[in-house]
């Protein structure tokens, strides 16, 4: 029986493709996510036409069609910006972990965010988005420490299996807890159970300005945590011998993929998947490194929720599907293809 060695030749080869192509696919990426975005202004219960969509754009309202257009405007901004929030917070979650199966909703920190909006809005009398959105990165931090503490406990520490079954059962606890706060206030139940499903039908220009500046801040520290990512994929070891504060650089990137999580959650409710699909797609574009990685997941992220809001429009005329619902519709057979190639092996 012989076995066949790689040559160095082809392995540097395989090294260089995903970065000849980077910018190619930069392009494409923009390219499609543009296109989306017009047709999530053209397209919905009523298509509307060009000369519409540029009055709404100089800000008239007047007519039925300009009007429509007006109220999807926002409504694609937040799905592009709180897609990119939860594409970069799955990439660098998977990269803090080292786990493929990671992801806000998998490691139960989108229902931990929404217990803690629920609560507040329950007991603690919060009425402000601001105080929804703090509410939401706190539940998310606790519940993302409280997972990786389960998930270490054992031989072996945190295994990707560990943290998946961790999270698994954190997301049903909590999710029961949340039925527990809501079930005796009628008068918040029905505005509960919307928010639940996870959409970016409420989406306007206030929601977006109350949440844009804790996606920045989040963005800035996911971004600036690139190169430590990079070096933590290596191995704790070596990343400390390479001159890493391997603690800090965990913690760091790890606040930042929270404030994402926390403050998208508050706004359009609990979305999965997006963060787990979204870097895998994106690894096989352009590769391991980070400092190029969570740029492609913002785009790409942004991309699938702006997708999925306008098939959700789309497939029931005249209803539609929130966002939640189609990207579990995606993500749900992934995860199960990740599972099976992976064998739940770290990254």
């Amino acid at each position: 029986m012989t076995t066949r060695t790689a040559s160095p030749e082809a392995g540097a080869a395989a090294v260089r493709s995903p970065r000849r192509g980077r910018p190619l696919w930069l392009l494409l990426v923009l390219a499609v996510l543009l296109v989306l975005m017009f047709l999530s202004v053209s397209v919905g219960s009523r298509d509307v036409q060009w000369a519409d969509i540029v009055a709404a754009f100089g800000g008239s309202a007047e007519g039925f069609d300009e009007a429509a257009v007006a109220k999807r405007i926002p409504r694609t901004l937040l799905a592009v910006l709180v897609g990119a929030a939860l594409g970069v917070s799955g990439a660098v979650m998977q990269g803090v972990t080292r786990n493929p199966l990671a992801d806000p909703g998998i490691l139960g920190v989108n229902m931990g965010a929404s217990l803690a909006v629920v609560i507040g809005m329950a007991h603690l009398g919060l009425a402000t988005a601001t105080g929804f959105i703090w509410a939401g990165i706190v539940g998310a931090a606790v519940t993302a420490l409280f997972v990786h503490v389960i998930g270490s406990l054992g031989r072996g520490g945190a295994s990707p299996l560990k943290l998946a079954l961790a999270g698994a059962a954190t997301s049903a606890a909590l999710s029961s807890f949340i039925s527990a706060v809501v079930l005796p206030r009628n008068d918040i139940a029905d505005g509960v159970r919307s928010w639940q499903i996870g959409g970016v039908g409420g989406g306007t220009f206030a929601s977006i300005s109350h949440v844009l500046p804790f996606l920045v801040v989040g963005f800035v520290v996911c971004l600036l945590s690139a190169r430590g990512l990079n070096l933590l994929a290596l191995g704790d070891d070596l990343a400390a011998g390479l001159g890493e504060r391997v603690a800090i650089s965990r913690v760091t990137a790890s606040v930042g993929s929270v404030v994402l999580c926390g403050a998208s959650t508050a706004v359009t409710g609990p979305i999965g998947f997006v963060g787990l699909v979204i870097p895998h797609v994106c690894r096989l574009l352009v590769g391991v490194d980070h400092r190029w990685l969570l740029p492609f997941s913002a785009l790409t992220g942004a991309a699938l929720l702006t997708a999925a809001d306008v098939v959700g429009r789309v497939v029931a005329r005249p209803g539609q599907i929130d966002v939640g619902i189609v990207t579990a519709l995606v993500g749900a057979p992934f995860f199960i293809y990740i599972v099976r190639r992976q064998k739940v092996r770290s990254l």
